[in-house]
C-alpha cells in the first residue's frame, strides 16, 4: 500500500492549469480540471515530452511534442505506459499517493 505525500498547495495550480513536481525521483504532472486534481507521469511514454505542458480536453491530456493523448482519470488506467497517481486534497494541500 502506498502513502500520500503533500506535493503542492491548491493555490499553486489555478483552474485548468498544471504543474510538474518531483516526488521520490519521479517527475509528476498535476492538473487542475475544474477544481478536481489529477496526477500522471510527466514524461510522455511515446517520445518523452513534458506532459505538464500539454492541454486537457475531455479528460485526456495531449502531449505537446507529438499529440499523443492520455487519460487523466486513474480509474480508466489503460496500459499506455503512463502512470496515474491517486490524488486527494486536505485543507490547502494537494497530496498524491506514491509507493511506500
Amino acid at each position: 500500500m502506498g502513502k500520500f505525500v503533500a506535493v503542492a498547495k491548491v493555490q499553486d495550480i489555478p483552474d485548468d492549469e498544471s504543474i510538474c513536481v518531483r516526488v521520490e525521483g519521479e517527475h509528476i504532472a498535476i492538473f487542475n480540471v475544474h477544481g478536481k486534481y489529477y496526477a500522471i507521469s510527466d514524461m510522455c511514454a511515446h517520445a518523452g515530452g513534458p506532459i505538464s505542458q500539454g492541454w486537457v480536453s475531455d479528460m485526456r491530456v495531449t502531449c505537446p511534442w507529438h499529440g499523443w493523448q492520455f487519460e487523466l482519470d486513474p480509474e480508466h488506467d489503460p496500459e499506455d505506459g503512463m502512470r496515474r497517481y491517486p490524488v486527494k486534497v486536505e485543507g490547502d494541500d494537494i497530496l498524491i499517493e506514491v509507493d511506500g
